[in-house]
């Protein structure tokens, strides 16, 4: 499993949600991609690479649309074998916490 995050930097304005919103339907409905906005990037989740590389381009390419003539991204990347879902991460994170907290170090 693919999970990536990627966070869209359009030089110049302040407010980034008209472009942010612009760069996810850009992908929407994309064929083996799932995507989830954040506060501070878009999660995208794929079997396959090639899927989020060119979701990232995509991305990309509808902020540029837009007129914006510098654009910034920073990508992370998890390739993992047989990995679970996003929502699996965020589950064993919270596993953990309340393993924690039944042993007294919350």
């Amino acid at each position: 499993m693919i999970h990536a995050e990627i966070s869209i930097h359009p030089a110049g304005p302040t407010s980034m949600g008209f472009y942010v919103a612009r760069a996810v339907e850009s992908v929407e409905g994309m064929e083996g991609l799932r995507c989830q906005v954040a506060p501070m990037g878009t999660l995208l989740e794929s079997e396959r690479l090639e899927t989020v590389l060119e979701a990232a381009g995509r991305m990309i390419e509808a902020v540029r649309s837009l007129g914006v003539e510098r654009v910034g991204a920073q990508i992370k990347l998890d390739c993992r074998e047989g990995g679970g879902t996003l929502e699996d991460k965020v589950a064993s994170v919270g596993r953990h916490l309340d393993s924690f907290k039944t042993r007294g170090r919350s």
